[in-house]
């Protein structure tokens, strides 16, 4: 058997240019990352240095492009083949249309061990002219013969592959997309929502809509401009995304200019996106076709209202009615419509906001399209014989009582993985404070989940929660304050302390004992960590007689709530500590 350590490992992403490489599957080389050597292979470009510098080597395909140029093509196959026979990568993982063909076929003729492609978005759907349908499909078909594994986006994609053939189901995985949750969520957007309209110039009292894409016309600039010529009201709108030259259905300056005289704002690239987003008030893509639309969901994690197109895709991020609006293709009346509607009912685009965020919570987390990925490559290993020896694989993992010495990494645990809650936001120093004293405490119960590489779970919990506060305060009260005077330099920490106190002293919990707090590490996920974690704790309550046990959950957590309802929480509670964000409390009783 073939032993791959983790210095020889290499994975290699085939993308058309480098904005792919930034803006798709970032995520995904610097993951490949920890596991040895990544590479991302794409057209040169201003891109390049900012992959870079999350240590993922570029290998530049120089005559990659993204419009149709058959000479340029085939240069681009020598090109690759001379890469792939000298970088030799033990995985070859292809995206976008054009590579995505010849990158599958090449990758297997060069030998590459394990070759992998993502179906972003098929170029023809159902609903497509024959023509285009055959050569789309066949293609499809083609190259996917040389595939181990297709990880598609959307669901309705992987029907139509798998319903007509087009490749054999044992290929087939439904990855989705997801964005990075941290920095897309709604208490962000509150945070940068004034400055972000200082920033651009925006009135108070205007209502903001955004767009977020490439300038082609296939993402529905047209209706968007015609649409908006004639809403009325006090109304602003931003439209942010690069030029696309390099395709024949790139934006003319003629919509352009007619945009910019009815007030449309052309921004171009924003790197700091979420400011747009916090800026606006409703997020519209009426695009004729997706595969799964990043920036609609990026929208949607911060708490938007989207109204897009109803194609395959844009049905995946927008429930009509909930959370937004679907419209038909090329329809800048109904388009118009339903901006209006939104536009004029601020309580609508606050109820589908809220919706939009709490669905983003349950869908569109990358970390699990992330983990698809990486799972997939370790089956495929699995199946030709292959052993890695991957970094951050937890190995072995065993459950054991915390140590004093456990709580910094419990802390960083803590804020890497519950990088939303109030207690994160007081910084690592006064969660180390926080955990030393609950280990140290008479009444808590507080387990690790310890692999090769250290603590990659916790969970705390406190038979007696205002006891364990009291001994906090007095035992390291002055510690725990000196290390959180940064945060209380920001007014949200007085609001949040404010309401934590103020719910505390009104809404008594259900129980003296209380689940405070879990988290398990991505790497160590799907094993059945946490509920082993659960369930350690629940036995020790059994042990000291406990008859109740209660413990919060954000209401969009349906992963939680899930794991703590298999084991024996239930009638849950709808509450409401922070202004704006709901929270379930579960009850357990012996």
């Amino acid at each position: 058997m073939t032993v791959k350590s983790r210095s020889t490992m290499k994975i290699a992403h085939l993308t058309t240019v480098d904005l792919s490489l930034r803006y798709l599957i970032l995520p995904q080389l610097v993951a490949a990352t920890e596991w040895g050597d990544s590479y991302g292979i794409s057209a040169p470009g201003p891109h390049v240095g900012f992959v870079e510098e999350r240590g993922v080597t570029h290998v530049p395909l120089k005559s990659s492009t993204r419009g149709f140029d058959v000479a340029a093509d085939l240069r681009s196959m020598v090109e690759l083949w001379r890469i792939l026979r000298d970088i030799k990568p033990d995985v070859l993982h292809t995206h976008n249309p054009k590579p995505g063909v010849y990158g599958r076929i090449l990758g297997r003729l060069a030998g590459v061990p394990i070759v992998v492609n993502t179906v972003h978005g098929l170029y023809a759907t159902a609903d497509s002219v024959w023509s285009k349908r055959v050569i789309v499909y066949a293609l499809e078909a083609l190259a996917s013969r040389f595939s181990d594994a297709e990880l598609v986006q959307n669901p309705e994609d992987v029907d139509l592959l798998a319903s007509r053939r087009i490749v054999k189901p044992e290929k087939l995985r439904l990855l989705g997309n997801g964005v990075d949750l941290s920095r897309f969520n709604p208490e962000r957007r509150n945070d940068l929502r004034e400055s972000a309209r200082l920033r651009w110039e925006i009135p108070s009292d205007s209502v903001v809509v955004c767009f977020v894409g490439r300038l082609v016309e296939e993402k529905g600039l047209p209706e968007l401009v015609e649409a908006m010529s004639s809403i009325s009201g006090n109304v602003t709108t931003l439209i942010a995304g690069p030029v696309d030259p390099d395709k024949q259905d790139a934006v003319t300056q003629s919509v352009i200019d007619r945009g910019e005289t009815t007030g449309i704002r052309f921004l171009g690239m924003v790197e700091d996106i979420e400011a747009l987003y916090a800026a606006s008030d409703i997020f519209v893509l009426p695009s004729h076709r997706e595969g799964f639309p990043r920036a609609a969901m990026e929208a949607a994690a911060m708490g938007l209202p989207v109204i897009a197109t109803n194609i395959r895709g844009c049905r995946q991020v927008v429930d009509e009615g909930v959370n937004g609006l679907l419209v038909p293709v090329n329809r800048p009346e109904a388009l118009r419509n339903a901006l209006t509607r939104l536009v004029n009912d601020a309580d609508l685009r606050s109820d589908m906001g809220r919706a939009s965020a709490a669905k983003a919570q349950l869908e569109f987390d990358e970390n699990e399209v992330v983990r698809i990925v990486m799972e997939t490559y370790i089956r495929l290993a699995d199946e030709k014989g292959l052993s890695w020896s991957i970094p951050g694989d937890p190995g072995d993992v065993h459950v054991r009582e915390a140590r004093p010495e456990d709580a910094p990494a419990i802390a960083e645990l803590h804020e890497a993985m519950i990088g939303s809650g109030f207690l994160s936001s007081l910084g690592s120093r006064f969660l180390n404070h926080l955990y030393a004293a609950l280990i140290e405490f008479d009444s808590e119960a507080v387990y690790v989940a310890e692999g090769d590489g250290g603590v990659v779970g916790f969970i705390a919990g406190t038979t007696d929660t205002g006891g364990f506060y009291r001994s906090f305060i007095i035992r390291r009260g002055f510690r725990a304050g000196f290390a959180v005077i940064p945060s209380l330099l920001k007014p949200r920490t007085w609001k949040s302390l404010w309401e934590t106190f103020r719910y505390g002293s009104t809404h008594p919990a259900r129980a003296h004992s209380e689940l405070l707090s879990m988290a398990v590490a991505p790497k160590a996920r799907g094993g059945g960590v946490g509920r082993r974690l659960v369930e350690n704790l629940l036995q020790e309550a059994r042990e000291r007689d406990i008859e109740a046990m209660s413990v919060v959950v954000g209401a969009s957590n349906s992963a939680a709530i899930g794991l703590y309802e298999s084991c024996g929480f239930g009638s849950p509670r709808v509450i409401e500590i922070h202004s704006g964000s709901e929270s379930l409390e579960l009850l357990w009783t012996s």
